[in-house]
């Protein structure tokens, strides 16, 4: 089957005063259709950005990203707008992403209005259809993002981004900024949109254990590269990269006679500009020999499993 979302070497490099900040460095990837890649890393390890990139929010500085086969990396002007139009991005902040004096109807009513494929009263029809499919009463129409509770603002940035009907979604961290009751009712909300709409998501997270219940795959990150990529019930079944294996070591026991033993990272985190050849987490890995400071390739461990460590096959 082939993927909707391939993206082989993609980088994305933000210029500072010290030099290249390689925020995405070599990232390859692809998601199937109406599959959910998790990706998840500490803060600041590119996660987001590989989500913007990927739908051209921002521009890539280097590799390729195709949707549906076709290559939409450089593409501009009436091209780039098609593809924007079936790849969409669900923000963090409900707040800070909704405009504060829009009522709810005119939020979600704006893609269709600058898509121009549309009459108004088809406008008005779908815009009610959205309304409805993401459970926000008809009754919170004209109301402003201020009126309305976490939940329900992220429900209208939800309705905004599936107004076009896209076939690829990023979700940027869609429920760290809410409640967990809230949280739960959100996840639940973007499955079932999948299994009705047959959606494409890439889901990012540092959330461990919400990108265990929605993902299909997941990818871990760290300083903009991808370490290991895998089934999500193989990375907890069995995680092999030294980063992923301390990533999982921090998620809560509830098992008092069997606890988690916690794996401490030591040491100073690799700068990101102008990084060095080699591995990035080396100078935090116990494991870490001279090997690993020359450049990493990411291998297939297993079927499906990719890994980017030299000593992964020792541990």
């Amino acid at each position: 089957m082939q993927p909707v979302i391939e993206v082989k070497g993609l980088k994305k490099y933000f210029p500072t005063p010290r030099g290249l900040l390689h925020a995405v460095d070599d990232v390859t990837l692809s998601i199937e259709k109406g599959k959910t890649l998790g990706v998840v890393g500490e803060s600041g390890c590119g996660k987001s950005t590989l989500g913007r990139t990927i739908i051209h929010l921002q521009p890539p500085t280097g590799g390729q990203v195709l949707l549906n086969g076709k290559d939409i990396t450089n593409v501009k002007g009436k091209e780039l707008k098609e593809a924007r139009e079936k790849m969409q991005i669900i923000f963090q902040d409900p707040y800070s992403s909704l405009d504060p004096r829009k009522t709810v109807d005119a939020t979600i009513r704006e893609p269709l209005v600058v898509s121009k494929r549309y009459k108004k009263n088809q406008i008005d029809e779908a815009t009610a259809e959205l309304m409805d499919f993401v459970g926000i009463d008809a009754r919170l129409r004209m109301a402003y993002p201020h009126e309305l509770d976490g939940g329900r603002r992220q429900r209208v940035g939800i309705a905004r981004a599936l107004a076009l009907n896209p076939e690829f979604v990023v979700c940027d961290e869609p429920v760290s900024a809410l409640d967990v009751s809230i949280q739960a009712q959100v996840l639940n909300l973007l499955k079932k949109l999948q299994q009705q709409k047959g959606l494409t998501y890439m889901f990012v997270t540092h959330d461990m254990s919400v990108v265990r219940h929605i993902s299909d795959d997941i990818c871990v990150m760290y300083l903009g590269q991808v370490v290991e990529k895998c089934p999500s019930k193989e990375l907890f079944k069995n995680p092999l990269h030294p980063y992923t294996r301390a990533l999982l070591s921090a998620i809560p026991s509830v098992d008092i006679h069997n606890p988690t033993k916690r794996e401490i990272l030591r040491g100073e985190i690799t700068s990101p500009i102008n990084p060095k050849p080699g591995c990035r987490f080396a100078a935090r890995c116990r494991f870490a020999t001279e090997a690993c400071f020359q450049p990493q390739k990411q291998e297939e461990i297993s079927p499906g499993h990719f890994v980017r460590c030299c000593r992964v096959k020792e541990l």
